[in-house]
């Protein structure tokens, strides 16, 4: 249970003013735990652990939407 609080304390970590290597670090420890967590989901088949996934999951995507940036719209 040891990754679970992990993740949990992942979780409430601060996300402001972070710079581009930070995210990338986030972005990549945030895939190892939700990875780690599935192994584990396999075996239990806890909703609990689905809910933790799911929120280490948005985390993700949001970093990443960022270090990726908006696409430019052209209206030609």
């Amino acid at each position: 249970m040891d990754i679970i609080n992990e993740a949990l304390e992942f979780e409430q970590q601060k996300l402001k003013s972070l710079s581009t290597s930070d995210r990338i670090e986030i972005s990549r420890k945030a895939k190892s735990l939700i990875l780690a967590l599935n192994e584990i989901y396999k075996r239990k088949k806890d909703e609990q652990i689905m809910d933790i996934m799911k929120r280490l999951t948005a985390i993700k995507r949001k970093v990443e939407k960022r270090l990726k940036g908006r696409a430019l719209v052209s209206n030609i």
